[in-house]
């Protein structure tokens, strides 16, 4: 993995906790939290403030995810919401943080120049025990506030300020106005400067999970379904009448059909569709031939073709049903079938724009693995693990890909999702987060 760390590819934008005031207020939420501390003096966190280095120190890296559900975090500065959030046990969770920090902007920076934020993503059930529970999972609430109750006080003396401007004889009780002093000496003045957290409830409708070996779930559909990474027999009694695996390819096209989920890459708008398979057909080619000892360090246009024709014996269908398509895409003549049963069906896909392109994005990934790009950007837990079972020759030429080709550029990397611009009403900031939001694997590529 030292590939990937050296590049940014792998724990990349996490927030530096290096001073001592801050790894301070760290061990103290920590301690809040879990009743543990660090000794470290120098540490790395996530959005959720988890820490790799603390994870090895603990011997524990759920020591802010205790039994995969109610994720625990702890926030030092408003910066964090630029990092990512490391081994998620839910699709949503990382969207989930990002807008509460969004949405608390203002008032967490003000929290974090004093002290630690605390909390937790309180889902409606604490243990996952059987894939059922999965079901009960309904919405998730935020709950937080600082080590010193800061914002529970702040409520405490909004209340006690409210009694003291409407009760009768109010300024005459001394109890009650030594307590709102008393308050205001941790809070400051409320009235000028509120320290409220907003109350944030998210319905949790479609959503992955790692538990019980990855499962996609999908309930909030016309035509719902669940689809598993491992064997179906596996998750019983669900009360879901459709559940599928991997295997089942055929049944997983027609639901993603069914539910207008996808769309044809050479159809999309405002992308060249060509230009995104031929992407996809050099991914294919480096998997097939990256155990065969071949030096992959060439590999310009001119070398994949020459790497190809030497090759041609090796190459699997799904390659050959993807030039075909190139083909028709570029030159046109009859329209190459691509069934669902065949290797290629949903490399020739990508979401659609709808609320859960990133959940489908993420299923596609998992069903083209030799998209090495698509994998990385919208599974990246699975890319690890898969990337640690590669030749080195295919270790090497990944992490020099995408360090050139995606990481020098996220945005414009990401540019094809969708091939739709933000609205230029937002304000500039805004503007460029949604777009980033919006966008997806197959890289920026121009219309010819």
């Amino acid at each position: 993995m030292k590939r990937l760390i050296q590049r940014g590819l792998m724990f990349g934008n996490l927030f530096h906790v290096s001073s001592p005031a801050l790894v301070e207020r760290y061990n103290r939420a920590l301690k809040h939290l879990t009743g543990k501390t660090t000794k470290l003096t120098d540490f790395h966190i996530d959005i959720s403030g988890f820490a790799p280095e603390i994870g090895e120190e603990l011997n524990d890296p759920a020591y802010l995810n205790q039994a995969g559900v109610n994720r625990q975090f702890i926030l030092l500065s408003t910066e964090q919401r630029r990092s990512p959030l490391l081994n998620a046990k839910f699709s949503t969770s990382h969207t989930i943080l990002r807008k509460f920090f969004d949405d608390n902007e203002a008032q967490l920076f003000a929290l974090t120049a004093r002290d630690a934020v605390a909390g937790e993503l309180v889902n409606s059930v604490y243990a996952v025990t059987k894939p059922a529970r999965l079901f009960d999972i309904r919405a998730v609430t935020v709950e937080a506030d600082t080590t010193m109750g800061t914002v529970q006080s702040a409520n405490v003396l909004a209340k006690k300020v409210d009694t003291f401007l409407q009760a009768e004889d109010a300024w005459f009780d001394d109890v009650l106005i030594a307590d709102m002093i008393t308050l205001a000496n941790e809070t400051g003045d409320v009235r000028r400067n509120p320290v409220r957290l907003n109350t944030m409830e998210f319905k949790q409708g479609n959503f992955w999970t790692a538990h019980f070996g990855g499962v996609y779930i999908f309930q909030s559909l016309d035509h719902p379904a669940v689809i598993s990474s491992g064997p179906k027999e596996a998750l019983r009694d669900l009360p879901i009448k459709y559940v599928f695996d991997l295997e089942q390819r055929n049944h997983i096209a027609k639901f993603l059909e069914y539910n207008d989920l996808v769309e044809p890459v050479v159809k999309a708008r405002g992308v060249d569709g060509a230009a995104i398979l031929k992407q996809k057909m050099d991914f294919i080619l480096i998997d097939t031939i990256a155990d065969q000892g071949i030096d992959l360090s060439q590999t310009s246009r001119r070398d994949m073709r020459r790497l190809a024709r030497e090759n041609a014996h090796l190459l699997p269908e799904s390659y050959t049903a993807l030039s075909k398509l190139v083909a028709w895409a570029e030159h046109g003549g009859a329209w190459p079938t691509i069934t669902s049963d065949h290797p290629a069906y949903f490399y020739t896909l990508r979401a659609a724009e709808h609320g859960d392109s990133g959940l489908v994005n993420m299923l596609l990934a998992q069903l083209c693995m030799a998209d090495i790009r698509q994998l990385f950007i919208c599974h990246k837990e699975l890319f690890y693990t898969t990337y640690a079972g590669w030749p080195e020759t295919k270790k090497d030429y990944v992490a020099r890909f995408l360090e050139r080709e995606y990481q020098v550029d996220k945005a414009g990397a990401r540019a094809a999702l969708f091939g739709h611009e933000a609205s230029m009403e937002m304000d500039t900031d805004q503007a460029k987060e949604d777009l980033i939001a919006r966008v997806g694997p197959w890289g920026a590529v121009r219309r010819r």
